[in-house]
């Protein structure tokens, strides 16, 4: 009886601590937009589209993206760019950082990159952020953000980064119009990841005088079988899709946490009213 008891205690023992992993991961997959997305890495081209020869600035940044609410980024691991012809030509080196404007009236960091496009086609800018840590969820966040940069040419908008977490648009990410079904598809390492939530943002270049509902800030949607994600993006400016995994755990004053991996790609939808003034000469 007294064995029988211990085995039972045991057993008692290896389920709680599975139930609480699994409870651990899925959670970090599907906590809500109040407890941690607030915040997201922001990565904007000056302009979305440019002509061979022509150079372009391009802009990261940290922090709430529809509230305008800034802080401080920390240096970019890797930035890279893939080419129309498939070359990658690293641009780490190339950041510079920047102050910009707070919420408070004091400077913030941010990071900016120098770039000049010497062929046709779609330039795919891939950042790989440090991890973050955030103090009030207790978690790490460990970013990578993607945006598209046209030049003249439409080939290359749907390259595969190859390794990691990543979006693939299945739509073309630019030339697009508020009301228009914009379609990406989520991967990691390659394979479709199925039924996981992705949050979509628009980012306000300034802060807006009030703020909606927090299901007005941040729209949510899952991906389908494919690992496709489907959204309407009703209002001209830059959207942010976001999609996120477990990427294991990390220490922190000596202790483990957990690792929420994220990829996040910026389109921009043009304003009816500015399309004719704002092709590249």
């Amino acid at each position: 009886m007294i064995e029988d008891g211990r085995e039972l205690g045991i057993c008692r023992e290896i389920i709680v601590k599975y139930l609480s992993l699994v409870i651990l991961v899925g959670g970090l997959n599907d906590l809500s937009v109040n407890a941690l997305h607030a915040h997201y890495s922001m990565l904007f081209p000056q302009g979305v589209s440019a002509r061979p020869g022509q150079p372009v600035t391009i802009l990261f940044q940290w922090g709430h993206p529809f509230e305008h609410q800034l802080a401080n980024a920390s240096p970019p691991e890797s930035l890279i760019a893939l080419s129309p012809s498939g070359k990658k030509i690293d641009l780490t080196k190339a950041q510079e950082e920047v102050a910009l404007p707070g919420s408070d009236g004091k400077s913030i960091r941010a990071f900016q990159f120098r770039f000049t496009a010497e062929e046709r086609g779609d330039f795919v800018f891939v950042l790989h952020a440090k991890p973050v840590w955030m103090e009030e969820d207790r978690v790490f966040l460990l970013d990578t953000v993607q945006v598209v940069l046209h030049v003249q040419a439409q080939k290359g908008w749907d390259a595969s980064v190859g390794k990691g977490i990543e979006m693939t648009p299945l739509t073309r990410p630019y030339g697009l119009q508020p009301g228009m079904v914009f379609q990406t598809r989520v991967l990691a390492g390659g394979q479709a990841l199925v039924g996981k939530v992705v949050e979509v943002e628009r980012y306000n270049p300034s802060p807006p005088a009030n703020l909606p509902a927090d299901e007005h800030i941040t729209r949510t949607a899952k991906t389908d079988s494919a690992g496709v994600c489907t959204v309407s993006l009703m209002e001209p400016g830059w959207w942010g899709l976001t999609a996120a995994r477990y990427g294991g755990k990390k220490e922190h004053d000596g202790k483990t946490y957990p690792v929420r991996e994220r990829v996040t790609l910026w389109v921009f939808v043009d304003d009816p009213k500015t399309i004719h003034s704002t092709a590249p000469k």
